[in-house]
Order: structure tokens, then sequence, then C-alpha cells
């Protein structure tokens, strides 16, 4: 009886150690394991790009956010030029106007958010970076309510 116990708590002890056989189709794709234990699988023909939010890793993870970071000096639209500085949580703050704001990448440029309903977007032109700014009544997708040029004086490693 006792040698049956133990070979029956071998074969169990083996058992667990056996890896999960992945199925063909699963070879291409990404599994995000919940705390929980739930999964969640994703084709990585589906996939762009991954984000992490609230992490030190999301500048530098595909989505192309480092080259982004750091203080800018931007025009007001009007000839003068204020400061804008992205950090890597996804905050921004600026020295004129609501001072905090969010931003995120999208389509390539960094897309920042104001609490007083502005919005701007900062994206390369050429060799060279410009603002565009968009009052609380207009979306990005409007004609801006002014451009002017940007120029990042602290730019961060990518």
């Amino acid at each position: 009886m006792r040698s049956t116990v133990s070979i029956l708590f071998i074969l169990a002890a083996l058992t667990a150690a056996l890896p999960l056989t992945v199925a063909a189709d699963d070879t291409h794709s990404l599994v995000i394991v919940f705390k929980d234990g739930r999964q969640q699988s994703f084709s990585m023909a589906d996939i762009a790009r991954i984000e992490f939010r609230g992490t030190a890793s999301q500048s530098t993870v595909g989505t192309g956010r480092g080259r982004f970071l750091g203080k800018w000096r931007v025009g007001d639209g009007a000839g003068s030029h204020f400061f804008i500085t992205l950090e890597p949580s996804g905050d921004a703050t600026k020295s004129i106007g609501a001072a905090h704001g969010t931003w995120t990448v999208v389509d390539g440029e960094a897309r920042i958010s104001w609490d007083d309903g502005w919005h701007d977007a900062i994206r390369k032109v050429g060799d060279k970076y410009q603002k565009v700014a968009f009052s609380p009544d207009k979306k990005v997708s409007d004609t801006p309510s002014n451009v002017a040029d940007a120029e990042n004086t602290s730019p961060q490693p990518n």
C-alpha cells in the first residue's frame, strides 16, 4: 500500500511538472494571464503595438514615445514661446494656461489633452517638429487653431 501511494505521488508530481501542450494555431499569439488565473489570447497578426501604462517601460515599448519625452520650446501661434514638458508617466505640464495635462502617442505624434480643454499635438514635419493647437471646441481632425515650431530642449534617449 505504501509503495502504491509513493508511486501515485511520483506520477502526480511528474504530471504537474510536464509543460502544457500548445496547439499549432497558438504559436503566433500573445497570451495574457490575469491575476485570477483567467487567460486571454490574441493573434500576433491582430496586434499593432503593446503599451504599458503607468510603468517605467512604457516609454520604450514599440510606441515611439521616447522621442517625445522631455522639455519642448513651442510657439503659441502669436509670436511668443512657452514650454511643454512630456513625462514618461503620461503627464504633461506647460508654462502657460492650465499647467497640467496628459499625453500619449497616436499616429506617430504626441497628443496632449490639457485640463482646460485645449488639445495640442507635437508632430514631425520633414526634419523638424511642430506644435499644433486645437481650442476646446475643436477636434484633432479639424483645422488647428494655431501652428508653430517645436524644439525638444532636453531630448531623452530612445
